[in-house]
């Protein structure tokens, strides 16, 4: 490879230079306004670091931490506060619905399950109880991490509904006495009562599918509309034939 020849730097410094074609920047008869031009230049430096440090104290001024024209983000996300969120859209309607439906369920599911604990029950009563367990106790997990995901009480506030004022729950003495029922009798009562705590059910699903906000809420509360008003149907049935 063949060495580079060295040529005298073209605006008078006196080093030599490795780029011969510099020699065609600037005239050998401007060469001695060199030091005009190296002026000049660091006064069009200096302007224009200071004119990107009083952009800089701007974009900090606003708040933002960007530069200005690059914050477009930023503004969107605040506006919309459910953006990237672990929060989702909901109401008072869905926080409502969860906190109310998750004991409503439950009781349902302890109904179930003294029903499956009993010997003599007819099977269709026994398989409707099984399906009513097995639909209902995912929900109440569902509708829990929803409320935490809301950064809602998974519980009401004290005062705001008691658990036997809910639409359709049983009392203790009504747990007790199915409880205590065995074969036709229990599976009976349990059909009367799981009627009227499907028809609570059904007013309170009601209720979120009109006022509530939550596309996950409004969604759970016509499957349960759906699904619970064909059970009450089916239970209506299977009480007509005991």
């Amino acid at each position: 490879m063949r060495a580079l020849r060295h040529t005298p730097d073209p605006y008078g410094s006196g080093r030599p230079t490795a780029y011969p074609w510099r020699q065609t920047l600037v005239p050998p008869e401007l060469a001695k306004d060199q030091s005009l031009m190296n002026k000049t230049r660091y006064i069009v430096t200096g302007t224009a670091l200071a004119t990107l440090l009083a952009l800089a104290g701007c974009g900090s001024n606003s708040g933002s931490g960007s530069m200005p024209g690059m914050d477009h983000g930023t503004s969107s996300a605040s506006a919309n506060p459910s953006a990237g969120s672990t929060d989702p859209v909901h109401n008072a309607a869905d926080t409502m619905f969860a906190q109310m439906m998750i004991p409503h369920h439950a009781q349902a599911v302890e109904m179930s399950d003294a029903m499956l604990a009993k010997q003599d029950i007819p099977a269709a009563v026994t398989e409707l109880a099984a399906r009513i367990r097995a639909a209902q106790a995912p929900e109440i997990e569902k509708m829990t991490g929803w409320l935490t995901s809301w950064n809602e009480s998974a519980t009401m506030a004290a005062g705001d509904h008691s658990s036997h004022s809910m639409d359709g729950m049983m009392s203790d003495a009504d747990l007790q006495k199915l409880e205590a029922a065995q074969g036709t009798e229990a599976a009976t009562l349990f059909l009367t009562q799981m009627i009227a705590h499907h028809e609570g059910a059904v007013t309170m699903a009601k209720t979120e599918t009109s006022q509530g906000q939550n596309p996950e809420a409004v969604q759970l509360s016509k499957d349960i509309v759906a699904s619970q008003e064909e059970e009450i149907q089916e239970m209506k049935d299977l009480l007509a034939g005991l």
